[in-house]
Formats: C-alpha cells, structure tokens, sequence
C-alpha cells in the first residue's frame, strides 16, 4: 500500500472471492458505498455497469456475497489513497474461457489511473488448515518459504495455467487462487507502458510473528510493473558509471583491493536494490564480468563492489593490474526475474536468461546474443553449456527457466 500510496490512482479494482463459495463467474454486489470507521468508499458504478451485461460477470445482493477478502483492504486503501473509487469483485470458479473472456473485458476497461488488486493469503499450513506436507520442525520456515516462492514464481510467469498447474502439483492452500489467476490473464493483455515483471515488495508468516510454526499462514506483497518503471534516467545512469569509473581509478592509484568508501549520490533510486552485472572491456575485448542475480543490495553500494570483484576476481582472467589502461565499463541493471513456461516464450535479443536445473544456476546477459549475433537456439545452447548442464534438461519438468531484462548503461 505505500507503493499503491506513491501512484495516486482514481480507481482501484479489488478482486477477491467468497470463502463460503459462490456460483461461477465474476459477481459485482449490490452496494453503492463501503462504511468503515474511517469514512465512506464509494463505488466507481459507471465502471462496473462497463462491466455488466456479458458473459462471466454478473450482480448479486451484498449478504450473499460479502467477505473479508475484499473488505480487509478498504481501510488499508482508505489511508493510501484517500477518496479513490473501488470497482469490487468476487471471482468464483472460472474455465480456461471464462477467465480469458473477463481478462478481455477488464483489459478493455481499463485507463491510466486504474490500479488493480488481487487480495489472497498464500500457504495456509498446519492441522488447523488440513495441510501438513512436511512435519513442524527447525526447517518448517525454510521449507515453507521455499514452497510459497515456487507459488510466487509462477505468478511471476503472469501464466494462468503455469499458476494454476504449480498449486495443483503442490496441493497448495492458497485461498484466493482465482482472483490471482484473473488477475493474471488480465496482465497478459495489457501491452502499453512495456512488458510487465513482478516485484517482490514483502513476504511475511505469521509463524515468524507468533514464533509457532505449528499453524501458520503465508503473506506476500507482489507488485507488478512494466520493465520501463525499472530504469533510471540520465542523470542515474551517469552517477552509476561515476561510482564504477571511480572505483576503478581508486583501486589502480592506491593497489588497494578494498572497496573505497565514497560519499552518498543523494539519488533515492540508487537506494533501490537491484540484481546488477559490471563487465569489464579492454580494447572492444571482454576483460572482466561479474554480478548478482539477486537484488540483495542498493544500487549505490553494489556497483562498487562488484566493479571491483570484476577487476580482481574473475578467474577467467588474470586480475587487472594498476598499470592497465584502455578499460571500458559496462553496468547491466537488470528487471526482476520472471519464470517462462516454455522457451518459445523468450524473445532474443531483449531477454536475457537465467536457468535453474539439476541444482545448478547459469545466466547471461542479454547483450550477450546481440554482440556474437545468435538466435535462440544458440542462446539456449550457450545458457546449458554456462550452467554445465546437458541440453536434455530442457525437457525435464523439474528445470525452470527466467528471463529478465537489463538497462546497459556504458
């Protein structure tokens, strides 16, 4: 909500569900306003009568329909986004052409200013919830965490189906699957502004607030954003390669391998944590290249050290000398990462890709096949051979494979 807080929207439409259950389709309840303590919320009618009258979506009387799952988030919004306008929907069963045909008609309805909500917990675990894949134990947190990121992931994929077919293959306890599926598809159909990446904002059990892992129930915070709102402007990306140029210059005056401790750029979105590469060029040839793949650090304080790790620590290379003239610098920042369900779905040239398989990681970036001009196939030839795999771990259904993008600032 303070992200929903920064974008000052006109409307939000919160999606959420019945626990009691409802008939299929997309139900708008009867009601012109919300009360809560903290004042009225009105309802946008002109964008709910947009939705009305065609297939799946439909009116019911509100004490059929109310819930917390929408409710819960209306004194949350009220004091992110003070008069904002709500569209509510409790989204019951949906086939494969149900929830394709409400994506079209919210795609369609949509406006700059409109912000939509998906409400749901993730992983409900424990007796209380019927749920017990693995006992309560030391590794309860860690194995849970490790469930609701495939969770996460496959909502990442913005794929109805990779979504859906993830909580099936785990039995998973996530109660507002449907809401999230919709949501999903309807990102699918939205093209303008860029590709969309989700973002990981928060992710909670309240387990780790109670310190009792017997029953606990997951939360995550996922935005979702088009690839342009990852970028920086101009004067960003030149404060990058003044922190990356000056770290260099420092290490080849003083010999020191020690990451020098510059004074703060005074850019907040350098605070931002971001996954980043710096590569290393020395007359148009590669000299250097190291990064993260995680977003574990600021900007402001990752390209420093990994400027330095890729002078010194590269062991493709032998380390950069202080006498060594002629390096370029190179800085990839890259998108959060997005799971693809199948290789025809990476676009060569604009992605680059990470691979996960036989517990093992490899990555390149994306420039990486525009500079020796490959297609797919040679990326993905190169990608197997980057993470010592065989090219048969593209058919096993264990491997997943992420794209990102990347902002190449030299």
């Amino acid at each position: 909500y303070r992200t929903l807080e920064r974008q000052r929207p006109e409307r939000v439409i919160l999606a959420g569900f019945a626990h009691h259950g409802s008939p299929p389709g997309v139900w708008i309840p009867e009601v012109g306003t919300y009360r809560t303590p903290l004042g009225d919320v009105a309802v946008d009618r002109e964008f709910t009568g947009a939705l009305l009258g065609e297939d799946p979506f439909g009116t019911m009387p509100e004490d059929k329909l109310c819930d917390h799952s929408v409710e819960i988030q209306l004194p949350l919004l009220q004091r992110a986004a003070p008069g904002v306008a709500v569209v509510p929907l409790y989204v019951g069963p949906l086939d494969p052409a149900q929830r394709e045909k409400a994506a079209e008609r919210l795609a369609n309805c949509l406006s700059p200013g409109t912000v939509l909500v998906a409400s749901s917990d993730l992983t409900h675990f424990g007796r209380s919830f019927h749920y017990e894949p693995f006992p309560a134990d030391d590794r309860t947190p860690e194995r849970l965490r490790q469930l609701d990121y495939g969770i996460i992931e496959a909502a990442g994929s913005l794929s109805p189906e990779l979504f859906l077919e993830t909580l099936r293959q785990n039995s998973a306890t996530v109660c507002g699957y449907e809401p999230i599926a919709l949501l999903l598809a309807t990102l699918g159909r939205i093209g303008a502004g860029g590709e969309i990446f989700q973002e990981v904002l928060d992710y909670r059990t309240s387990g780790e607030i109670t310190e009792d892992y017997r029953n606990s129930v997951s939360y995550g915070a996922l935005g979702f954003f088009p690839h342009t709102s990852f970028e920086l402007n101009q004067d960003e990306q030149q404060a990058i390669l003044d922190l990356a140029r000056r770290t260099l210059a420092s290490y080849q005056e003083t010999g020191e391998g020690s990451v020098p401790a510059f004074p703060p750029t005074g850019l907040a979105s350098l605070q931002r944590r971001a996954a980043l590469f710096v590569t290393l060029h020395q007359n148009g040839q590669l000299r250097g290249c190291i990064g993260r793949a995680d977003a574990i650090q600021p900007m402001e304080r990752a390209v420093p050290e990994l400027t330095l790790a890729s002078a010194l620590e590269d062991t493709r290379f032998k380390p950069v000398s202080v006498s060594e003239t002629g390096l370029e610098v190179e800085v990839s920042i890259m998108s959060p990462m997005k799971r693809i369900a199948q290789r025809g779905d990476f676009r060569v040239n604009e992605h680059g890709a990470e691979l996960r398989a036989r517990e093992r990681r490899g990555l390149l970036l994306p420039q990486v096949a525009t500079e020796r001009r490959w297609g797919a196939d040679q990326f993905f030839q190169a990608l197997a051979t980057k993470t010592r795999v065989g090219m048969d771990v593209y058919s096993d259904p264990s491997t997943r494979i992420f794209v990102f993008r990347a902002q190449i600032i030299r």
